[in-house]
This record gives structure tokens, C-alpha cells and sequence, in this order.
């Protein structure tokens, strides 16, 4: 697939480099030198330096044999702007990031007039996720698949968990009838575990499942359900505006914590039934002074990476229950996760997991990917005249790293085993290490 990418900031690069990895012929046009030196220099790309709204710009880069242009500048406009010019130059599809607030109101009617083929809003995807993970707090990350009947749920595994130890063939069945372990995260590699796989000591294991399942697993794990009733937020961004909306729509009480005192006016008059306090969301006697100890839950999210670690790691000591922090940088994920911070928002990375989505086609419902890409989650349509329908799962050569985890039959979710057949329409979840998978025979 021919794809142009406009803008080599942190996201275009970060699309780049898994476009290129998938064989894509990429190409990347900026008008900032350093940014194209480092796509030049670490990927196999074409780069252009100029302007992605000019047609002549886009000739050069082969708009007209384009399947994709996907535009990620800073500037709401110019993406517009560039898509729409770029639809008229011959480019098949257009994506462009749009992140204002007011344009969010909008977009069904942009993405008609324009001819956009997706919109992705990086900062409402984050607080989706971010609302999504308070929804099952033991949980380092959650993700829905099948519309929300099948929910994902990433825990780290400690010695004082009956399941430590433990073979997964030998835990109860009846904890397990709705939910299963699909992945595994054992020193910085991902696993596909087998029954006779035991779990260990500060694994990070995906379980799958229903929500009832779910919860029986995280008591089979001893881990109390709480319900998170109150929020402080530090950082009055994009983020925590859409996060707050969303917090309000859940019945949970929230307190955003803002420096800047502009800022804090300017919230007040978007969200005006807001708790809005003039502070630093880092200091601790702050934090202190607003109760943070009385907290389920806190959330950073101020444009600083190096505030947010710093802002969550005071709210984890001063008693907060659950703590998540935004950051930017890819390169901290590792060291995070040390430092008992329990989860770790990117949107830079929830933008790239959004439009490789909509690369692979219409087949793939969701996809999550694990550690870098090591694995994926995908959610999958069976359709008519798949080589995978209606034959017991135990007949189908599969591909060895690849697992069926859930099958979903209009309200009815199955764990699948041996006997177990796919069926056409089924929503089907599999988790597999093949990046290249777009469609259930590519399975075989």
C-alpha cells in the first residue's frame, strides 16, 4: 500500500515506523528539517521537505497513486485542508487528526464535506481509555472488544496471589467458564500460554472474557472490585477535559488541579459544574491539602512527562488507590511500570493502534497491541466463504502463535475449545504475534 503521511512530529514517525515495518511504501512531508532527518535517518521512508497543502508538494510525494494520506500536523486546519486537497489530487483514502474540542462537535459533518475517511481525536481516545480503566481499577489497562461484551484486562501477577505458581490447566474451571488467560508478559517477552504454562511472580497476564468472568478471575486472584467514586485530576488540557465530561456522564465525582490560573478560567466557563482549584498538582503539600489520600483514583496529565511521573508517584505514597500518568515518550514505558505507577496513558500510541486499524480493512473490529507490537488483540468478522467457519476448532491447522480467545454469537460469549465451531458474523478475538493478520483466514 502507497501511504503519505503529512507531519513527522512524535505520531507521524511513530506511524511510520510501523507502517514500514509492515511492508508499506511510506512516504513523509514536513517542513521542519530535524524532524525529517530523524525519519531519514532510523527508517526506510521517503522523505520531502515542504508544505503538505501545496499541490505541488504532494505530485512530487505520488498523491495520485496514493491508497492513503494520512495528515497528523499540529494544525486541525491544515490536516483538513491537506486531506481534502489530497482527495482531490487522486489519494483513495484521507485521515486527518483533529483534536479542538469545538470540532469534535462536528465531525460527521467535516468528514462528509471534506471526503474524510476517518477522523481520529487523540486526546478524547485517551481519556476513553482512561474512563474505560476505571471502570476494573485493579487492572493495569482494560480494552472492550465486541461492543463491550468482551472486556480485556491487563494485571500483574504478585506471590501474595493464590494463582502464583500455579499451572494454568490446574486453576478452578469454575473461575474460569467466561475468561481466559491469552497472553502473557514474562520479561519483556510475550507469551501465547499452553495449559501446562505456570504462572509466575510479577507476570503480566491478558485475561479476556465477559464481565462476570472477569471478576471471578480477579477473585480467584484475591483482588477486591473497588468502585471508584472520586477523581483528582492534575493538568486542565484537551485530555482532561474530555476525561471530566466523561467522568461526570459515570456518576463519578472528579477535581482537577491546574497551575495556570488562565487555564482554570477557561475550564470553568467549558465545565462549569467542575471542581476547579488554582494549583500545583505536583507539590505534595497540595495534594496533601486536597485529601489525595482519600482518593480511588488520580490521574496526571499535565503536557510535562517528567510532572506527570513525578505528580503520581506523590499521589501513590499519600494514599491515592489507583494512579495513571500521560506521557509522551515511548522509552519510559519499561521503568514505569517499576515505580508502582499502575498505568500508563500514551496517546501518541493510541492514535498509531487507531489508524492501523483502519489500514488493515474493514474486517479487523478492534486491535490492541501488546508491548510494542510484540502481539496483538484482534477482533475479527467471520464471513461467508471463510475456510475457517464451521469446522471444529481441533480439525483447523492454525498458525502456532496464534490463539482463538472468545467467540461472540450475538449476546452470547463462548471461551471456545476443541469442539467448538466459528460460525459466519460471529465477532471472533484472537491473539496472535503475526502482525500481518487482517482477516480469520489468514490464521490458517
Amino acid at each position: 500500500m502507497k501511504i503519505i503521511i503529512i507531519g513527522a512530529g512524535k505520531v507521524g514517525y511513530n506511524l511510520a515506523l510501523e507502517l514500514s515495518k509492515g511492508n508499506h511504501d511510506v512516504t513523509i512531508i514536513d517542513n521542519y528539517s530535524e524532524a525529517l532527518a530523524k525519519a531519514e535517518e532510523n527508517l526506510d521512508v521517503l522523505c520531502i521537505k515542504g508544505n503538505g497543502v501545496s499541490t505541488n508538494i504532494l505530485l512530487e510525494a505520488g498523491i495520485k497513486d496514493a491508497d492513503l494520506l494520512i495528515a497528523v500536523t499540529d494544525s486541525d486546519e491544515v490536516n483538513m485542508v491537506c486531506c481534502l486537497t489530497g482527495k482531490k489530487l487522486g489519494a483513495v483514502k484521507t485521515v486527518a487528526r483533529i483534536r479542538d474540542p469545538e470540532y469534535a462537535m462536528e465531525l460527521a459533518m467535516l468528514k462528509e464535506e471534506i471526503g474524510l475517511d476517518m477522523v481520529i481525536n487523540p486526546e478524547h481516545a485517551a481519556a476513553e481509555e482512561i474512563a474505560l480503566s476505571l471502570s476494573f481499577p485493579a487492572a493495569i489497562d482494560v480494552e472492550n472488544f465486541a461492543k463491550g461484551r468482551v472486556k480485556m484486562i491487563e494485571l500483574k501477577i504478585n506471590d501474595e496471589m493464590p494463582v502464583a505458581g500455579v499451572r494454568l490447566k490446574d486453576l478452578p474451571n469454575k473461575n474460569l467458564q467466561s475468561a481466559l488467560i491469552g497472553a502473557v508478559l514474562r520479561d519483556d517477552k510475550v507469551i501465547i500460554p499452553k495449559g501446562d504454562f505456570q504462572i509466575k511472580n510479577d507476570d503480566i497476564v491478558y485475561v479476556l472474557g465477559n464481565t462476570s468472568g472477569l471478576i471471578n478471575f480477579l477473585k480467584l486472584c484475591d483482588v477486591a472490585q473497588v468502585k471508584i467514586r472520586n477523581v483528582m485530576v492534575v493538568g486542565a488540557g484537551r485530555i482532561a477535559y474530555y476525561l471530566s465530561q466523561m467522568l461526570n456522564d459515570m456518576g463519578i465525582r472528579s477535581k482537577l488541579i491546574e497551575i495556570d490560573r488562565e487555564k482554570c478560567e477557561d475550564f470553568v466557563s467549558y465545565l462549569p459544574d467542575a471542581l476547579i482549584i488554582n494549583g500545583d498538582g505536583t507539590d505534595e503539600e497540595v495534594l496533601k491539602s486536597e485529601n489525595i489520600g482519600e482518593m480511588d483514583a488520580f490521574v496526571a496529565l499535565t503536557g510535562m512527562d517528567e510532572e506527570n511521573l513525578i505528580a503520581a508517584l506523590v499521589a501513590k505514597q499519600n494514599g491515592a488507590k489507583k494512579v495513571i500518568a500521560k506521557i509522551s515518550r515511548t522509552n519510559y514505558m519499561g521503568v514505569i511500570h517499576k515505580l508502582g505507577i499502575d498505568n500508563v496513558i500514551c496517546p501518541k500510541l493510541i492514535t498509531t493502534r487507531h489508524i492501523l486499524k483502519f489500514i488493515r480493512g474493514n474486517s479487523v473490529e478492534t486491535l490492541y497491541r501488546i508491548v510494542e507490537g510484540q502481539a496483538e488483540i484482534l477482533e475479527l468478522i467471520a464471513t461467508r466463504g471463510s475456510r475457517i467457519i464451521n469446522t471444529p476448532l481441533k480439525k483447523l491447522r492454525l498458525n502456532k502463535d496464534a490463539i482463538v480467545a472468545t467467540i461472540v454469537r450475538k449476546n452470547h460469549v463462548v471461551i471456545p475449545h476443541g469442539n467448538d465451531v466459528i460460525q459466519e458474523d460471529d465477532r471472533v478475538i484472537i491473539i496472535t504475534k503475526d502482525k500481518n493478520i487482517s482477516e480469520l483466514d489468514d490464521l490458517l
